[in-house]
């Protein structure tokens, strides 16, 4: 057996004097794809960023033995930081999670990616450039010369990351480690990135110390996995053998983490229903170019007049791709923004005036993407979960506000046996799910008929997004509840909606029965949702 590329034996991380990582081994041989696997804080990420001493204040210790290409194993966590200068990006690159965080904001792409030709390659500026726009080219970015000369605002979320694969690989690494580097993309720019890894990987020869909680794209992607938890590897090996027959309890969670479908059909009802839409149409103000611009502006279209309702206990799923429109029409139905065309929640005209706008606001609620920034850091439990109750509620006194606090906070699993002082808690103090949980308690406690839920889980690793999924379910049964549900994950539409909404550049490409649309998809688009989701 041939010496491996990497060879890490007992690495051990700390922070403070706290082990955070604790003395794990892994190997990766040339060319080899090899998955690091685990939720948040589980360590993975710190492991990789370790291997280059790229974590500040940290306290590393064992061995990470590297085969150079000049011959002869070096160990990187003896090497002095000079030395170190000359692998990172040369020998060892990395991409890394939010490229929009990773590029720097006040230089084009192309100079970027020429930086690194001009100071491993000893390249002159003009070569460096020509060598950027050639990378561009070859990660598939259309219109390489103008994008080279963008900024890194000025390309969407694929394109961003296309140019970090491109910096990544400019000098012909032979390890790359790519560390979430698919987590804030769309579906199907998920599976063309992963395509490109997989095609530059095989070009190169370069091994792949890819870094995810993506099970999906590790059967996809990898050839080993090694399983991370709490800092600990607990099981590593062959992705189909470790996939097929796993061992250990944490591995066999994550694979039965997938979301499961528990909805019953809604009821059938005279009722009208909870929330109707009709020409629904959303426009922003957008420059005109030339004179013209002077004297007025013109109009991009976000929503194009879109018609739907939601049946008492129904769920609507609306999916789509980032700018598709989606999170503008959730926006709109909560009249958060301005809209022309008909809505009426419960019967009652959406928008009639202030008082009975106030009433129907009761009805509808929101959970947000990402309760962290959604749930104000200076409040506490009891203050976040009851606001809406001092609004809609002004006659309960402060005894039986917090009653139902408790009531609503039971009711998504969190009580005061579970966490001592719950009420006078700040969000910090909770979890990502424990946060989201807190979201949807505050969304409960004014008894809607309808939530509006905007990627309620693409925040969330996916044991904890099972558990959400989960609590959603039970408390439509419980209470009738209808759900608008927002997202660009198939795989939770199909868990949770009775119907289904398939939007893109503003306009519904496609509506019906949840199994209809995912099972048998007649528009284009929506097949290539369907497509790239399963081979995902």
């Amino acid at each position: 057996m041939t010496a491996p590329l990497l060879d890490v034996q007992g690495l051990r991380v700390a922070f403070g004097g706290k082990e955070v990582v604790h003395g794990i081994d892994f190997h990766i041989g040339a060319g080899e794809k090899l998955a690091l696997v685990g939720e948040s804080g589980s360590g993975k990420t710190v492991t990789a960023l370790s291997l280059l001493r790229l974590v500040q204040n940290a306290q590393v210790q064992g061995a990470a033995r590297f085969a150079g290409a000049a011959g002869g194993e070096r160990d990187l966590l003896a090497l002095s930081e000079h030395a170190l200068r000359g692998i990172r990006g040369k020998e060892i690159a990395m991409i890394f999670q939010e490229p929009m965080t990773a590029l720097n904001a006040l230089y084009s792409v192309g100079d970027q990616i020429a930086e690194v030709l001009e100071l491993h390659e000893g390249l002159s500026k003009r070569d460096a450039q020509a060598a950027a726009v050639q990378l561009l080219a070859d990660t598939g970015i259309t219109e390489p010369e103008r994008r080279a000369r963008a900024f890194p605002h000025q390309l969407s979320g694929g394109q961003r990351q296309r140019a970090m694969i491109a910096m990544a690989l400019a000098c012909k690494p032979r390890l790359l480690l790519a560390d979430e580097p698919t987590t804030a993309l769309d579906v199907t720019v998920r599976a063309q990135i992963l395509d490109l890894l997989s095609a530059l990987q095989q070009k190169h020869g370069m091994a792949v110390l890819l870094i995810t909680h993506d099970l999906n794209l590790v059967r996809r992607f990898a050839d080993r996995v090694a399983v991370m938890e709490s800092g600990h590897i607990v099981e590593q090996g062959p992705v189909g053998g470790v996939f097929g027959a796993p061992q250990h309890a944490y591995t066999r969670r994550l694979i039965d983490s997938r979301p499961t479908r528990d909805v019953v059909p809604p009821p059938t009802t005279d009722a009208p229903p909870v929330l109707a839409a009709q020409g629904l149409r959303v426009t922003y103000p957008v420059p005109r170019p030339g004179i013209a611009g002077w004297f007025r502006s013109g109009a991009f279209v976000a929503v194009q007049g879109a018609d739907f309702r939601i049946a008492p206990g129904e769920t609507l799923g609306v999916v789509g791709e980032s700018g598709s429109g989606k999170s503008t029409l959730a926006l709109a139905t909560l009249g958060l923004l301005r809209h022309d065309g008909a809505l009426e929640v419960g019967g009652q005209r959406w928008g009639a005036g202030s008082t009975q706008d106030r009433t129907l606001r009761r009805t509808m609620q929101v959970v947000f993407q990402d309760p962290f920034s959604s749930l104000s850091p200076r409040m506490t439990v009891e203050q976040i979960v009851g606001e809406g109750l001092t609004v809609h509620s002004p006659e309960l006194d402060r005894a039986a506000r917090r009653e139902r606090v408790l009531a609503a906070l039971a009711d998504v699993g969190l009580g005061e046996a579970q966490f001592p002082a719950l009420l006078d808690r700040y969000p910090h103090e909770f979890s990502g799910g424990q946060r989201q949980r807190l979201a949807i308690a505050r969304a409960l406690i004014v008894d809607p008929s309808l939530l509006v839920l905007d990627e309620p889980t693409s925040a969330l690793d996916v044991t904890i997004q099972k558990q959400v999924l989960g609590l959603l379910q039970r408390l439509q049964r419980e209470r009738g509840l209808s759900y608008l549900l927002i997202t660009h994950d198939i795989e939770v539409i199909a868990a949770m909606a009775h119907r289904v909404i398939v939007m893109k550049d503003g306009a519904i490409l496609e509506h019906g029965p949840v199994e209809q649309v995912l099972e048998a998809p007649e528009h284009p688009y929506t097949r290539k949702l369907v497509a790239a989701t399963v081979a995902g």
